[in-house]
């Protein structure tokens, strides 16, 4: 691939930017020419859309950078319009997810047959039983991935349809869901876009879908159960569950203080053997697991969508965070082991945050309004002990 002249890019860069120097570059790097100096004026992200278009032509994107305290623009090769997706993945996985939360769903008509093969008919037969719960839970997936590929749609940010992964195994028969980024956002601006419409867009379906769950809950006795559990307690599924039953729950067997609901809350003990929880509905705790994917997708760390959001509103200074992150993950593991495997997950995989082309431009007052919005919404979700076994 051929550049124009230096000259020739040289003025183009100028005409947006005060150049101090110009340093050729060697293009295994990524990019091949660098300017230091500082932008012409304050508006970072017109003057980004002003270089873009005139370096289009020549098939040359440039990157804003701040080091060192000053402004930085490199150039660098256009990379290629990504291929159309082929959508008949997306749709063999979102098929077989459905089946496979219909079949955590199932309703039970009648006993379950001790022989495997007596389950497996029992179970064919008994499918359709789990569609309250496969189409309130698959529905809050559904607009939070939806949510993410509209505003990169409407970004042009390019993006795949959502991949769902099936996993009859799991309590809640999937694995979740995920869209794939094609293109680098164009700022942070766009980048907190794409990341944030995801968790709003999922409980926005994810708040309904509970509390009309917990309307069609009944309150019962909490007994030792062997293959029993309790799901565990946010502060927004605290609240929901008060609302609906104007108790606190699950309600130990003797009132308790605020000591008492502190600990529960961090550590899921003392089991709560002969007081009151509810029972709950499928579709209830189709909005409950709904709740929890949105706090684990806020966690601040990465890629994931509260990476987006610290990443987009501290910038560089958000990796300050992840240690602290990772060493609560860990004490939390001691309360509910699967903390250890997300600690284990974010200590390889989160390090690394999605960087736009443009990382100068930072959040509009809005934009940070709502990013600070959306660090009390992950308090408000996050469940400290996901899930605890009532055995005696």
């Amino acid at each position: 691939m051929t550049f124009p002249e230096t000259e020739q890019l040289t003025r183009l860069v100028s005409r947006i930017f005060r150049i101090e120097d110009v340093t050729s570059e060697d293009p295994r790097k990524g990019f091949f020419l660098r300017y230091r100096g500082e932008l012409l004026n304050e508006d970072s992200a017109e003057l980004y859309d002003q270089l873009d278009e005139s370096l289009a032509p020549h098939n040359i994107t440039p990157i804003f950078r701040i080091e060192d305290g000053g402004h930085v623009i490199y150039l660098a090769p256009r990379q290629p319009e990504p291929k159309k997706e082929k959508i008949s993945t997306n749709i063999i996985l979102f098929v077989l997810t459905i089946f496979s939360v219909m079949l955590v769903g199932i309703q039970p008509e009648g006993p379950v047959p001790a022989d495997p093969g007596g389950q497996i008919l029992f179970m064919i037969k008994n499918i359709f039983t789990g569609w309250p719960f496969a189409v309130s839970l698959l529905g809050i997936l559904l607009a939070h991935e939806l949510g993410h590929y509209f505003m990169s749609r409407y970004h042009k940010t390019p993006a795949t349809l959502p991949y769902f992964i099936p996993f009859p195994l799991s309590p809640l028969g999937t694995m979740g869901a995920a869209i794939l980024m094609r293109g680098t956002p164009k700022n942070k601006r766009i980048l907190f876009d794409i990341g944030v419409a995801g968790p709003i867009a999922g409980l926005v379906v994810a708040v309904p879908v509970l509390l009309l769950g917990l309307s069609l809950s009944e309150l019962g006795t909490i007994t030792p159960d062997p293959n029993g559990f309790l799901e565990g307690n946010s502060l927004l599924y605290l609240f929901a569950k008060y609302v609906t039953f104007g108790q606190l729950l699950p309600a130990p067997a003797e009132p308790q203080g605020i000591t008492y609901w502190l600990r529960y809350l961090f550590t899921g003990q003392p089991l709560p053997f002969g007081g009151l929880d509810v029972f709950i509905h499928p579709v209830a705790f189709a909005g409950w697991a709904g709740i929890l994917v949105t706090a684990l997708n806020l966690i601040p760390a990465g890629t994931l969508d509260g990476g987006h959001v610290i990443y987009s509103l501290f910038g560089e200074k958000a990796r300050k965070a992840f240690p602290l992150i990772i060493v609560v993950l860990a004490a939390l593991g001691f309360f509910w082991n699967g903390w250890w495997l997300w600690a284990a997950l974010l200590f390889w995989l989160g390090r690394v945050n999605a960087k736009p082309l443009d990382q100068i431009t930072t959040l509009d007052p809005t934009r940070r309004l709502i990013a600070y919005a959306m660090i009390i919404v992950f308090v408000l979700v996050f469940t400290p002990v996901p899930f605890m076994l009532l055995a005696p």
